[in-house]
């Protein structure tokens, strides 16, 4: 008899039971989805104390262990990301139910009627680390599209996503759902995550989110379809033309809101004959930033520091910013092309033909003119929330949300036709 390990019977185990609560709940009604969403909406905010004891003690083992700043932030939820997330699940539940959606009908000439109908994928499993809203997020959008989910949190989070798995179990429970639609993996070591990406009979997808190094390991050594969800080499770019009113709140908000995500810029790109590089610099460096700077652009702000080329490959998660000059937009243009990582590049530019040109040029998830980076997410896209932005192109690019989750049956009827 073959000696099965821990590890492959705790995932067969979870994933046999994923795959049962998928069958159960991929064909409930809206109106009850919509109930345990609202339900859990309201839970997040009556057990937000929980919720902030747990979520304390990941926050000082994340000290103790000495987790970056980026990390940490991460890792944070306070009452106001509490309510945010409460908020970002009642926006899922506004949102029109894919499932059923007819996205082509049409009659054959032989007569047979065609209707292909959007249906739910089957079992998602995302991987994630630090962020404890993910938990939240996948499991309403993968819910409420009628997916089950398994959710493999880093160690980092495990206090906080456990509690907050919990809560969405128990509203299920509550509405005589089975838990395990949202199915929580409370095993964070390594060797438990392989057999995952091997069951091929009972995950369909799996998404990796995270860093760098995560997301490697989870395509190398996944048999099952994965959409990557890859790290964020933003690049900012300030045209010759640039309205100095707009440049530095959009350079300070794509860099500083909030430097730890995948949408914040980390490369600042500066036309030689913008005339006011100086005071942007000025202005970035006032408010904490780091600048790493190129040969031209340190000889405008000497208390910055020496750029090397590797920077401009990083993504710092930071406040760090590494800064280019050059001569035209079509050096822009092959700066992006070589350093980016296909997330979001953006423009500043009061010139139509330069913002075009720019748009048309590139190939990524997001080409933005104008706007800071910051705003490449899925709650700030209408999704309510997403499961994470794809840097892909199969079968989704940018924010992954509702209509994302599901893909399509083609149900046919006829009178007795057949084929000839």
């Amino acid at each position: 008899m073959i000696q099965r390990s821990a590890e492959s019977i705790y995932v067969d185990e979870l994933c046999k039971s994923a795959k049962d609560a998928y069958r159960q709940i991929r064909s409930i009604h809206t109106s009850q989805k919509n109930k345990v969403l609202e339900k859990l909406a309201a839970a997040l905010i009556s057990r937000k104390s929980e919720i902030l004891k747990e979520n304390l003690k990941d926050l000082e083992a994340g000290k103790s262990k000495g987790l970056s700043s980026a990390l940490l932030d991460r890792l944070t939820l306070d009452e106001k990301r509490i309510q945010n997330l409460a908020n970002a699940v009642l926006e899922i539940k506004a949102i029109p139910d894919p499932v059923g959606e007819t996205v082509r009908g049409t009659t054959l000439p032989n007569g047979i009627r065609l209707n292909t109908k959007r249906v739910p994928l089957g079992v998602v499993m995302v991987i994630y680390e630090s962020r404890p809203n993910v938990t939240i997020d996948v499991g309403a959008l993968s819910f409420k599209s009628g997916n089950a989910c398994i959710l493999r949190g880093g160690s980092e989070a495990i206090h906080s996503n456990t509690i907050l798995a919990k809560i969405f179990q128990d509203c299920l429970k509550e509405e005589g759902l089975p838990p395990n639609a949202v199915t929580f993996v409370d095993r964070t070591e390594r060797e438990y995550m392989i057999p995952f990406l091997k069951q091929t009979s009972y995950i369909d997808i799996v998404v990796p989110r995270g860093g760098e190094g995560l997301i490697r390991f989870v395509s190398e050594n996944s048999l099952i379809p994965v959409v990557k969800h890859d790290k964020g080499v933003v690049n900012l770019y300030i045209d010759k033309s640039a309205d100095p009113k707009k440049v530095l709140p959009i350079a300070i908000n794509s860099k500083v809101q909030r430097p730890g995500v995948c949408n914040a810029a980390e490369n600042l790109i500066i036309h030689s004959e913008y005339p006011y590089a100086k005071e942007l610099l000025e202005g970035l460096a006032s408010k904490g930033v780091q600048l790493l700077l190129d040969p031209r652009s340190l000889a405008i702000f000497p208390q910055g520091q020496p750029v090397k080329e590797e920077d401009y490959l990083e993504e710092f998660l930071d406040l760090r910013f590494s800064v280019k000059t050059v001569d035209k937009i079509e050096e822009a243009i092959e700066f992006i092309e070589a350093t980016s990582s296909g997330h979001t590049e953006a423009i500043i530019t009061e010139d139509v033909s330069a913002a075009n040109f720019f748009s048309r040029s590139l190939d990524s998830a997001a080409i933005f003119v104008n706007i800071s980076t910051r705003f490449h997410d899925g709650g700030e896209f209408g999704l309510g929330a997403e499961v994470g932005i794809s840097t892909g192109k199969l079968h989704v690019r940018g924010p992954m949300g509702l209509v994302h989750l599901t893909t399509t049956t083609t149900y046919a009827e006829g009178e007795g036709q057949v084929r000839g």
